[in-house]
């Protein structure tokens, strides 16, 4: 058994939920074990660990003869040594995961375990009221799953015995007969309302039970995989063991409102070796359909249960869901050889990466239902691209080349990872981005934790994964799929090793040196994928393109000789005899490049965003003259150049040049002015405060948002009552919403309902003023905001406040400024004073004053 690489600054992490290593098989030193979604690891030799007197795994399904045809070299055998990647696993270990650990705690997500056992003792519980959401247990189960693949490679004698008290508070809150979900067991007669009366009543709607048992058991194998502890692994296997007895041919029919449970019974049927589990995931694959029940709040298409899942073409619904379905739909096929699964597979990515799919790499672009929307519906400021579904759209990807030896997968996966995941984790590993939007007029800032927490548990798990992404093989084969600097021990099909070593700068410089070492001169093929973006592709289609030919084209020589670049699926195969020592230099140029979208994204017509490698790039408040950046105009003829600033952001390249800048002034007139611009990469984005952000610049006046006058309400202070979730800095940021359930950038008080609130907006001094003008919103028709039933203004006299004489009514309207008049006062601050309609809440636009 390989142990973790001891050498200072070394990482050697798993793949947590995005590859497949050959069929698990139990060696002299100990278990090498494979999973289809998750963590291939060095687990405890046989008998080690606490579960040494429990009988061993069997560890040969009877189905192994089929699998992935190309498969991901292990996390144990891969040592990153980058200052980019390893650094970030690292603060991922030591701090994202405790941090998760410790928001698990204090926000009673392990007290429902405990809470639960309390029920199944016996003893009496004061508390009895429902977890806040019924997948909650979940964000335990992922920390967990992150945790041991940090375990993996790094015993940590504490963390172990963290992870152990939890699993035993876990396993002590599960049912006689397999059933774990802590919403029905702490008060079976009152539990969440999305549990239903009965178990699995729910389930296709909303009840989470089966997302449940999916992470549970990947954090189960993992925790298996990392220790050799069977302790989590028995609780998932009982659990398992239930469904089987429950669905099924000729038992109940069920499949899941939240997929994740597919890719889970595959990958415990992986260490098992029991059949019934993969028969089960294909069953309830197989048995998707619109068959929800009546109550259900969602269309079939937001389950993705529209129709059977090959006859499938779309990717549509929500966003997390689908990916882990099709990752899931994607194990199957590759232990099954179903290839209806492949066509409808590659249908679907096919609509995603020609239509749906963020430059970004982010997916999922409403937060109505936290879906796909439609062809080409890519909004930035409103855009969702959860996190959650850039970690989704990662596994897929990784699958789709597992299935294939297709670059253009890889070149998915990699735009996705360097740009729309990363940015969901704060570069200090302590706070998070739940959507990630392309745009922003400072109302989105990094948050601790989210009440429904999927995407900072998904963190945890993922970012220890990145280094077993970066090489595959197949037979005597091997892929080089990412550049990162370190060392990788490589066995072939036929049971030669291999050591490679990367020394490289990327994904800041575009030099890579492949030092290749194996245990004996002898003939085999390394494929060295060159990426799309270097090769003039930013995405496989046409959903975006560069401006331009690139000026520099890639480069490969083996042994100081230059090798034609001619490709095969995105790579250049060299099959040669190779002795130890031989080198591969591949030169991906670091152009400067523009990238503009598709004519059919309105979101970005006559607008340009800039590329650089791997990274997306935005233009961030903090570099940019008056902190603004949506003002700003990218003229087509203007040089931009790229700077290492190695005190910024942790080490970023920058981009610079000059741009134009467009303000109003007092009459409403445009004025122009060139002004120096910077842009950082995206992922960096929001570690610096509230602000300005975009990704798509203009490129000419037309579109451009030039910045307003800056009027007295502009100059303001705003502060709300209550403790509401967004910023109230939108209420006078000057800019004219489109209509009142525009939902780029507002205030509300949702989810708080049928209330009186204020508004309250201080002026930098004293102010003679008569006229406010309220624009309200209300997304009638999308969720539970109204305008208020009423409202009043008062100003500040002194210590009090007052009404103000109005001359017209306080009016309502939707879609319109609402302007009341009202006898002139000088006076600090205007006060708005509003009733919301029962049992909805109400929400602010804009306000204005003269």
């Amino acid at each position: 058994m390989r142990s973790a690489d001891s050498r200072p600054g070394a990482v050697g992490i798993g793949l947590v939920a995005g590859a497949v290593l050959a069929a698990a098989t139990w060696g002299v030193a100990g278990l090498v074990a494979t999973s289809a979604s998750g963590t291939t690891g060095a687990a405890t030799p046989a008998g080690a660990g606490a579960g040494a007197s429990t009988p061993a795994i069997p560890q040969r399904a009877a189905r192994l003869d089929r699998d992935y045809p190309v498969q991901p070299v292990p996390f144990t055998a891969v040592h990153l040594t980058d200052d980019f990647w390893a650094p970030k696993i690292q603060i991922n270990e030591a701090t994202t995961i405790p941090v998760a650990f410790e928001q698990c705690e204090v926000t009673g997500r392990v007290e429902n375990f405990i809470r639960a056992a309390t029920v199944l003792r016996g003893d009496p519980l004061a508390n009895t009221k429902p977890p806040g959401y019924p997948f909650d247990d979940t964000d335990l189960y992922k920390v967990i799953e992150g945790a041991s693949y940090t375990l993996a490679v790094h015993r940590d004698p504490a963390l172990e015995k963290r992870v152990d008290d939890y699993i035993a508070t876990i396993a002590a809150a599960q049912e006689p007969d397999g059933y774990l979900y802590t919403t029905r067991t702490i008060n079976p007669a009152a539990p969440h309302p999305w549990a239903g009366r009965e178990r699995w009543e729910l389930e296709k709607v909303d009840s989470h039970e089966l997302y449940n048992f999916g992470h549970l058991t990947e954090a189960a194998v993992a925790h298996y995989q990392a220790t050799g502890k069977r302790t989590l692994l028995d609780v998932a296997t009982r659990f398992a063991d239930l469904l089987v007895a429950t669905f099924g041919p000729g038992k109940r029919a069920i499949w899941p409102g939240h997929q994740i449970t597919e890719m889970a019974l595959v990958r415990l049927y992986r260490v098992t070796g029991r059949a019934e589990y993969l028969d089960l995931a294909k069953f309830m694959l197989d048995v998707r359909k619109p068959d929800a029940p009546a109550s259900s709040n969602h269309p079939a298409s937001y389950h993705q249960a529209q129709a059977p899942v090959i006859e499938q073409t779309e990717a549509v619904g929500h966003a997390v869901r689908a990916t882990y379905m099709y990752s899931g739909m994607a194990d199957v096929a590759a232990m099954t050889g179903d290839a209806a699964y492949l066509r409808a597979l590659e249908a679907i990515w096919s609509d995603v990466v020609t239509k749906k799919l963020y430059l970004t790499g982010g997916i999922g672009a409403t937060g109505s239902g936290e879906a796909f929307g439609k062809a080409y519906e890519l909004p930035n400021m409103t855009a969702y691209a959860e996190t959650c579904a850039s970690v989704g759209n990662d596994f897929w990807n990784e699958r789709m080349f597992l299935l294939s030896g297709d670059a253009k997968y890889v070149d998915v996966l990699e735009r996705t990872l360097y740009n729309g995941l990363i940015s969901g984790v704060a570069l200090d590993g302590k706070t998070f981005f739940y959507p990630n939007v392309l745009e922003s007029r400072g109302q989105h800032a990094r948050q601790a934790w989210f009440g429904v927490a999927c995407c900072p548990s998904n963190i945890t798990r993922f970012m220890a994964s990145v280094p077993g992404y970066v090489y595959a093989r197949q037979d005597d084969t091997i892929f080089v799929n990412l550049f990162a600097a370190g060392t990788a021990d490589v066995t072939l099909g036929d049971g030669r090793t291999v050591t490679l070593t990367q020394e490289t700068a990327y994904p800041r410089e575009g030099d890579v040196k492949l030092v290749v070492t194996p245990a004996a001169t002898g003939e085999f093929a390394i494929k060295v994928r060159i990426p799309g973006w270097a090769r003039d592709e930013p995405v496989p289609g046409d959903l975006y393109r560069f401006v331009g030919r690139a000026p520099n084209a890639p480069t490969l020589v083996v042994n100081g000789r230059q090798v034609p670049i001619e490709l095969d699926r995105g790579y250049v195969r060299i099959r040669r005899a190779w002795n130890a020592g031989d080198t591969i230099v591949l030169h991906l140029p670091m152009d400067v490049r523009r990238v503009v979208a598709h004519d059919a994204v309105e979101a970005d017509a006559g607008r340009v965003a800039f590329q650089r490698g791997p990274f997306v790039y935005a233009a961030e408040w903090p570099d940019n003259p008056d902190g603004r950046v949506r003002n700003l105009v990218i003229p087509d003829d203007e040089r931009y150049t790229a700077a290492l600033e190695s005190d910024l952001l942790g080490g970023v390249v920058t981009i610079t040049g000059q741009a134009v800048a467009l303000t109003k002034d007092a009459d409403g007139r445009v004025v122009r002015k060139a002004q120096p611009f910077k842009a950082i990469p995206y992922y960096a984005w929001a570690n610096r405060g509230r602000g300005e952000m975009a990704v798509w610049l203009p490129r000419t006046e037309s579109v451009a948002t030039p910045a307003p006058f800056p009027t007295l309400a502009m100059r303001s202070t705003v502060t709300v009552s209550g403790q509401p979730r967004r910023s109230p800095t939108m209420i006078n940021d000057g800019e004219d919403p489109r209509d009142s359930a525009d939902s780029s950038a507002y205030f509300d008080w949702w989810p708080t309902k049928g209330t009186s609130e204020r508004v309250d907006v201080t002026f930098p001094a004293a102010s003679t003023v008569s006229e406010i003008q309220v624009y309200w919103f209300d997304d009638t028709g999308r969720g539970e905001v109204r305008v208020p039933q009423s409202w009043r203004l008062l100003y500040r006299d002194g210590d009090a406040w007052k009404p103000v004489r109005a001359t017209g009514a306080f009016g309502t309207d939707r879609n319109r400024y609402n302007v009341v008049s009202f006898a002139a006062v000088t006076t600090g601050a205007l006060r708005i004073e509003l009733t919301m309609q029962p049992g909805w809440s109400a929400g602010v636009q804009e306000v204005k004053v003269r």
